[in-house]
């Protein structure tokens, strides 16, 4: 196996490492998220989320364009950052459910 195909595996592991380790704390009590003035950074937290999203979607498809047009790319990395990339949408609509969820909870609660 080449370098750049243990990169990019150790890359993904990381990736889910990563993942896991916000599922399990995400079971704890919640810290408030605030910036320096006070403002809260929810909103911010999940924009950058879903670029990052974005960006390893884009650039899915830009490996698997550049497979199928005959560059000399493994198909094994092509597998990988789709997977890559479908995990983080998964994970994102998995979120985005919770949240709607907590929300629409929240609304029903008589005042």
């Amino acid at each position: 196996m080449n370098p750049t195909n243990m990169a990019n595996i150790e890359s993904v592991l990381g990736q889910l490492r990563q993942y896991q380790a916000l599922a399990e704390n995400s079971n704890s009590t919640p810290s408030p998220i605030q910036n320096e003035n006070g403002a809260g950074l929810f909103a911010e937290s999940i924009k950058n989320a879903v670029q990052e999203v974005n960006e390893t979607q884009k650039a899915s498809k830009a490996i698997k364009a550049a497979y199928e047009s005959g560059e000399d790319i493994p198909l094994t990395d092509v597998v990988m950052s789709i997977q890559k990339s479908s995990l983080a949408f998964e994970a994102t609509l998995q979120v985005r459910n919770k949240v709607l969820k907590a929300y629409e909870e929240i609304m029903n609660m008589p005042v």
